[in-house]
């Protein structure tokens, strides 16, 4: 019998889900918690890159794919930060502390920190639950400062309310050397003094200079504007990197969901440098 090769980018221990504790859940927005998850002996799942994503299921009801939230250098716990806004997440927007999930991971491939970013001025943009996959990378490049130049970070969502990450935002990415910090909201609201307008417009206002690594996370329709801009300001596509893991589904290269021209998202990405895309999909 000839050996099965069906799964040979991913091993076991990937594919099996494991048991995880729900040890902490905070309430990032009106509709984001997040989850901190622990193996029922303490410590991690399992070690990740920032960027990587990981199937969360809840035994009986569904499951999906989610970006790890956590930076790789916290060895004690993992985090997932999930939007409500279906059967899964609104059942796990129901769990408590003590709850039980299963989760396999991690599937595809990550931002470069530890080669092609190092060295370099990084320039992050997010919009929304955007900021989930970032902030696995932006603590990560915050723990080993020495590695990379200048950090700026642009961040935008509908409301002051719907920042996700607020108080990490304010009490240590605010307070880092050598970080600067950008927020917006779309329309003007009670008590918020800070920027108003889109992320895109308020990337071209500010006008970054071009000796920088950008990289992207946020809604598909910011994504488009945001890269546009960014081609507008002089960055080349080399320059960028954008994730693309909103269209994974069984995270294995099986389902086809995530085709997107020669590329698959779940084994060549969810991270892509921009000059890697053939194209992007329609709704980008």
């Amino acid at each position: 019998m000839s050996e099965c090769t069906c799964h040979k980018n991913y091993t076991l221990d990937t594919l099996i889900p494991k048991v995880g504790v729900i040890t902490d859940i905070r309430q990032e927005t009106p509709d984001v918690k997040t989850f901190r998850v622990n193996a029922p002996e303490g410590g991690k799942l399992f070690e990740h890159m920032p960027g990587q994503c990981a199937m969360v299921c809840a035994p009986g009801v569904s499951e999906g794919m989610f970006s790890i939230t956590s930076s790789p250098t916290n060895k004690e716990y993992q985090e997932f930060s999930i939007k409500k806004c279906g059967a899964l997440t609104d059942y796990l927007h129901s769990l408590q502390v003590g709850d039980e999930i299963t989760v396999r991971g991690p599937y595809g491939n990550h931002f470069p920190v530890e080669d092609k970013l190092k060295g370099k001025n990084l320039l992050f943009i997010a919009g929304g639950i955007g900021l989930a996959p970032l902030r696995s990378v932006i603590n990560y490049v915050l723990d080993n400062r020495a590695d990379y130049g200048t950090v700026d970070i642009l961040y935008g969502s509908r409301s002051a309310d719907d920042l996700v990450q607020l108080k990490e935002i304010q009490e240590v990415w605010m307070k880092a050397e050598g970080v600067n910090v950008y927020l917006t909201i779309d329309r003007e609201q009670e008590g918020w003094d800070g920027h108003v307008g889109f992320v895109p417009s308020y990337l071209k206002e500010i006008g970054f200079d071009t000796n920088k690594t950008a990289l992207v996370c946020g809604p598909p329709i910011m994504i488009k504007f945001v890269l546009a801009g960014l081609e507008e300001l002089g960055f080349s596509r080399e320059q960028v990197y954008t994730t693309l893991e909103l269209r994974m589904k069984c995270g294995i290269g099986k389902c086809g969901r995530c085709n997107i021209g020669s590329k698959y998202v779940c084994k060549d990405g969810p991270v892509f440098r921009c000059d890697e895309i053939d194209e992007l999909p329609a709704e980008y």
